[in-house]
């Protein structure tokens, strides 16, 4: 940690034993060793709060997981991947649907004129048989059924395929 070799470490032991004097100097040196222990108490205490601290925050951390999957709520979960905007709930609540349709039934009928329904074009429509027809039957030939729209055109001289 501090680099000390032998020769600093004896130098400072020299001018402890001036300084101090060789009388006190075992009573230093526990003082020294005493101070020395505590510190490394202290550090060794401190680095363990500091650890205890990281693991709380890994409990921390670890409880709010499991407090949001115990909370979990799969309907919220497919709202908010089938609709995140919120844009088909708005579209599809009840309430506001009401709203709607009560200020159209508050506004009446629409105002203005009525658009006219489109023209019907020509229904074939089968009917009875004509005189024709009727001859053949007398013949012995069999009966066919024709139509207005089949007797129209070739009657107009067009052919009708």
């Amino acid at each position: 940690m501090f680099d000390i070799g032998w020769q600093e470490l004896m130098l400072i032991g020299v001018v402890a034993l001036i300084v101090v004097g060789p009388k006190d100097l075992p009573k230093a040196m526990r003082t020294g060793a005493r101070m020395l222990q505590k510190a490394r108490g202290m550090s060794r205490e401190f680095q363990n709060g500091l650890a205890e601290m990281a693991r709380e925050a890994e409990l921390d951390d670890i409880r709010s997981k499991v407090e949001r999957a115990t909370r979990f709520d799969l309907g919220d979960e497919l709202r908010k991947v089938a609709d995140p905007h919120g844009k088909l709930s708005a579209d599809f609540d009840p309430t506001e649907f009401n709203r709607q349709l009560k200020a159209s039934v508050e506004a009446g009928p629409p105002k203005g004129p009525a658009t006219p329904l489109p023209p019907a074009g020509p229904v074939a429509m089968a009917t009875e048989p004509t005189a024709t027809d009727a001859a053949s039957n007398e013949a012995g030939a069999p009966a066919t059924a024709t139509t207005q729209a089949e007797t129209a055109p070739a009657a107009r001289g067009k052919v009708v395929e």
